[in-house]
């Protein structure tokens, strides 16, 4: 039977909630972490520098009304990252959100990249978004409830054509294979978690002038003839964070403008 009383609006409404965003200092995070703001959420903002965009993540935030923190970690050192979400919690009340943002790219051909580079990105990317859940669930834990969102890539999925850079590549799909293993392991226990998968986003990464041509391939390589703004990663994430997606756990949402369908 229909529940007439549904009010599908208040499904996106996070006024009240608590969230953490990790690599909340520049890009896809910063902007995710804006918008779960603008949606009524309390937000804790991580980078591992202090410097530039973090405080400008911060201040937007508080610019707009909303309430943040500024929290300076390395989402590699697990003891970091226990105590940005004890400050978190001691700030704003229980965590219900965390959106793990924190990651790099580079490339090499896979016969020469030094295992330094292979290491220091798999440190970053993979066992970075693994301490991070964990911190996170175990708070979410305590309550009974939460959802955290993780964001891979559609390299995770696909080889990008032309790029090499398969360490990177593997560290999405391990992203994406360890989200749904964990939403597995705390299915009955109220803890949701998904991925965002983007397809080529016009992050400060990829607009460098030097990227221009690299940026056209981009475009001509995407059904949709463009790259997705960072805008366009908010939406997403709104809705997996909230009550909108009570019945999503372990899903892998491509936001890639029709990419992975070629």
């Amino acid at each position: 039977m229909t529940d007439l009383t549904l009010n599908a609006p208040r499904l996106f409404d996070l006024g009240g909630r608590v969230a953490i965003v990790t690599g909340a200092g520049s890009g896809i995070g910063q902007r995710i972490a804006l918008g779960l703001s603008q949606c009524g959420a309390s937000v804790a903002c991580l980078d591992r520098r202090e410097d530039g965009g973090l405080a400008d993540t911060v201040n937007m935030i508080e610019g707009g009304g909303g309430r943040s923190l500024a929290l300076v970690a390395d989402v590699t050192i697990r003891d970091a990252l226990d105590d940005a979400v004890a400050q978190t919690e001691a700030e704003f009340g229980p965590l219900g959100i965390a959106v793990n943002a924190a990651g790099i790219a580079n490339a090499n051909p896979a016969e020469i990249m030094p295992e330094d580079q292979f290491q220091t990105l798999m440190d970053i990317n993979l066992k970075g978004i693994f301490l991070s859940c964990q911190a996170e669930a175990n708070a979410m834990l305590k309550q009974g409830k939460g959802t955290i969102i993780n964001i891979a890539s559609m390299s995770g999925v696909i080889v990008n054509r032309g790029l090499e850079q398969a360490h990177y590549n593997a560290s999405k799909a391990g992203v994406i294979h360890i989200s749904k293993s964990m939403a597995m392991e705390w299915v009955s226990r109220g803890v949701r978690v998904n991925t965002i998968s983007p397809g080529y986003t016009a992050t400060p990464m990829n607009t460098r002038p030097e990227m221009i041509h690299q940026t056209k391939e981009f475009e001509s390589q995407t059904p949709m003839g463009r790259m997705a703004t960072v805008d366009e990663m908010v939406g997403p994430a709104v809705f997996l964070a909230s009550d909108a997606a009570s019945y999503c756990t372990g899903i892998d949402l491509l936001v890639d403008g029709g990419f992975c369908c070629w």
